[in-house]
């Protein structure tokens, strides 16, 4: 079959490669119809190299269609539609159990100390290859495949594997207290369904980004904005219009490669050039992520408000405000989605024909999956209006 696979930074192929088949009862394979690159995939494009291997399979948000399941699946049979949510969880154990589904304690990588185990996500999390792919071995799939409805086109559904529950999560995550207010930072795709869904469970909704299309999709879904390109200081524009207090609550939907951060941007270059022997320990130790967003996040909430954390962090050792975040009484809460325990709030949503969260209006390009490497570069370099690429093997 065709897949998408790493070689290097920057350098993603698309080649053939051997056919997934079943090995334990309780995986399933799907015929892939779409697949997409998420913002999290740039950061193995880009830096975290030192924990993949040339060849690995790419992708962790698909869908598809069962082709053949293990003795113990039971839920989904061939002929299904599915959506494959991009942790992989057994539903049964003591973290399962308490719907911390990313942590669950079958799947948890502990060679590396990790949570469970992701699609297509380096050896941190388990080298399980991707869904950017003609086909995909789905493990534990007596729980994880999530059933949709056959008619409505995949673009309705495929953001369930990742993009909607991480960005349900980060709205639920941020406490929002009723009528309140919230600053989501980046409107990147989390950002962008971020504020979304933020906006139709009645919360006041600013967003923050310097990429005029991304300003431009914000806006058309009734997203005030402020763009960071030409507003010197963010927090005191968001206090302006606040009442000089900040929002109630704070959204980081950026993550690890924020813009305004040069001596950190430098250090993930240096450590982006140097073997992956020394490269790998630097990271797990230091201080790699570029933090200018997280930093004007916790300036930004009001005095006893709360950030929520969904873009995608790397380093061990960053430095942490922890004066400013104790004297302003901040909570912090964050990790991987939960994907399944979010499902049955955002079922409804994505089945309902007026499309309240305008998921029909999110991906700015469709692409064979030929074309992925063309997707990546796009994608990673914010050309051509790229906001959310989908890729159809």
């Amino acid at each position: 079959m065709k897949a998408v696979t790493w070689h290097g930074k920057r350098d993603v192929r698309v080649e053939e490669v051997a056919d997934p088949a079943i090995k334990e009862p309780t995986d399933a394979i799907i015929k892939v119809t779409t697949t997409a690159i998420c913002g999290s995939d740039l950061h193995l494009y880009e830096l975290l190299g030192p924990f993949i291997g040339a060849g690995d399979v790419l992708g962790h948000e698909a869908m598809g269609i069962v082709q053949e399941v293990g003795a113990d699946v039971g839920h989904i049979k061939p002929g299904d539609r599915v959506v494959i949510p991009f942790n992989i969880s057994c539903g049964d154990c003591h973290m399962c159990g308490m719907k911390l589904y990313a942590q669950c304690e079958t799947t948890q990588v502990r060679d590396h100390g990790t949570g469970a185990a992701l699609f297509g996500y380096t050896k941190l999390y388990g080298e399980v290859p991707g869904g950017q792919a003609e086909y995909l071995r789905v493990p534990q799939a007596q729980f994880g495949p999530i059933k949709v409805p056959e008619g409505p086109a995949d673009e309705r559904f495929v953001y369930l594997s990742d993009v909607l529950p991480t960005s349900w999560q980060a709205v639920a995550f941020a406490g929002i207290p009723d009528g309140g207010s919230v600053t989501v930072f980046g409107l990147g795709p989390i950002g962008q369904m971020t504020a979304r869904i933020a906006r139709h469970l009645g919360y006041r909704v600013i967003g923050v980004d310097g990429v005029q299309e991304r300003l431009a999709m914000a806006r058309r879904h009734g997203v005030e904005v402020l763009d960071a390109s030409v507003t010197g200081n963010v927090p005191e524009a968001v206090r302006e219009l606040t009442g000089g207090r900040g929002t109630d609550s704070v959204i980081d939907a950026v993550g690890m490669e924020a813009h305004g951060s040069p001596v950190a941007k430098f250090t993930q270059t240096l450590t982006g050039l140097l073997p992956d022997a020394i490269a790998a320990p630097l990271m797990t130790n230091a201080g790699v992520d570029r933090l200018a967003a997280l930093y004007q996040c916790i300036d930004t909430v009001r005095r006893g408000g709360t950030i929520s954390i969904s873009g995608v962090y790397g380093g061990m050792a960053d430095p942490m405000p922890m004066l400013r975040l104790f004297d302003k009484g901040v909570t912090l809460r964050m990790g991987q989605a939960h994907v399944k325990r979010w499902i049955d709030d955002l079922m409804p949503l994505v089945t309902d024909d007026s499309d309240p969260l305008g998921v029909m209006d999110l991906a700015t390009h469709r692409i064979p999956l030929d074309q992925a490497p063309h997707g990546y570069e796009i994608f990673q370099k914010k050309r051509d209006g790229a906001i959310k690429v989908l890729l159809n093997p």
